[in-house]
């Protein structure tokens, strides 16, 4: 294939091979440096503290018709514990906030952040006697929830990502093209159609061709699915990436980097991963239009009951009204645009959004 070359000690995809559909995949780099194991760690610590934070909780109480332990300090373990989640877990929300806010596109994680820092000064309000009503609990669940959303959608990206490397990891570094009684080691950027190459006892093909000499069991599973390798003779075709066993086949070649099967497979692996950036680009779009009518929605209400008089529910009601505009259900990202994961065939690195 034209466009893969193979590094020392792995194979990776170089950022042109045929993988510029990835380009709907357009970096922003709001927060580089995010990964899998960033926010595995941060959703383990944030559910360990919310666990005590929920079971101390007045509310969860009542309802299961429990009483927690009492001792000097208790009241304190919502307060102390909700803070630490919301800076451990919450501020690389706050973070891809002020990015979005900066480049004057609010979007899911203005409307996550909006969330659970009002959330949050709720509860810390209320907690210095100036409301009677607090919110820790579900404050410091709805970061752990939004924590795990982002993990599981980012492990599953780079998970998927794994496909193409290991597509490209079929092929070999080099071939040993015949010309005349002599084989030669070429790149494969250097092979053509029409060029006849040499593959050896368990070696890979490296193109598409036409078997004109010798006889070889060929393992085609990478392609069909099959374990069980199928014999090829002069005339049968083979396919780059394919691995010859019990003879050498010397091989036309008839199609080459982005023509192979093996690119086409990989093309369309890619393009069912960009196809969410449609879907992200639209959510986006209405996270903007919902993160202006919850703000706008939160001042009318806010003016409403002050004028009316009851100040201290206005504060309570308008903080209410913008916890909720948060969209719990949509708090996912599209990883390979939007995650910095290590993907070979992205030229640029993209953060994580919610």
């Amino acid at each position: 294939m034209d466009h893969i070359t193979h590094q020392a000690h792995g194979h990776v995809a170089d950022p042109q091979a045929g993988h510029k559909m990835s380009a709907a995949h357009a970096s922003h780099d709001r927060h580089a440096g995010h990964s899998v194991a960033m926010f595995r760690d941060k959703f383990w610590l944030s559910f360990a503290l919310t666990i005590p934070v929920v079971f101390w909780s007045a509310d969860v109480q009542h309802w299961l018709g429990y009483r927690a332990p009492s001792f000097p300090g208790s009241n304190l373990i919502a307060p102390i514990l909700g803070t630490v989640v919301f800076v451990y877990g919450g501020l690389v929300f706050i973070r891809g906030a002020w990015s979005e806010l900066v480049d004057r596109k609010p979007g899911m994680m203005t409307l996550i952040s909006l969330a659970i820092t009002v959330a949050f000064g709720t509860s810390l309000a209320a907690t210095f006697g100036l409301f009677e009503i607090e919110v820790w609990w579900e404050f410091a669940s709805l970061i752990t929830v939004m924590v795990l959303g982002h993990w599981l959608e980012m492990r599953a990206i780079s998970q998927a990502s794994g496909a193409l490397n290991a597509l490209a990891a079929l092929l070999p570094d080099t071939a040993e093209r015949v010309s005349g009684a002599e084989t030669q080691t070429v790149p494969l950027s250097e092979l053509h159609a029409g060029d006849v190459v040499l593959v050896r006892p368990g070696t890979r093909v490296p193109a598409d061709g036409t078997v004109v000499e010798g006889s070889a069991d060929v393992d085609e599973s990478m392609i069909t699915g099959e374990s069980r390798t199928v014999p090829k003779g002069p005339g049968a075709n083979v396919i780059a990436g394919t691995v010859a066993s019990g003879g050498s086949l010397r091989v036309r070649i008839t199609a080459v980097g982005e023509e192979t099967a093996l690119s086409g497979i990989m093309r369309l692996v890619a393009a069912a991963q960009a196809s969410g950036s449609r879907t992200q680009a639209l959510a986006d779009r209405a996270a903007a239009i919902l993160f202006y009518v919850a703000v706008a929605s939160g001042a009318i209400t806010l003016t409403f009951w002050w004028l009316s008089g009851d100040r201290e529910h206005a504060l309570i009601r308008t903080a209410t009204v913008l916890i909720i505009a948060c969209p719990h259900a949509l708090g996912t990202c599209d990883s390979a645009r939007d995650c910095n994961l290590d993907i070979p065939w992205s030229s640029e690195r993209s953060p994580c959004q919610g």
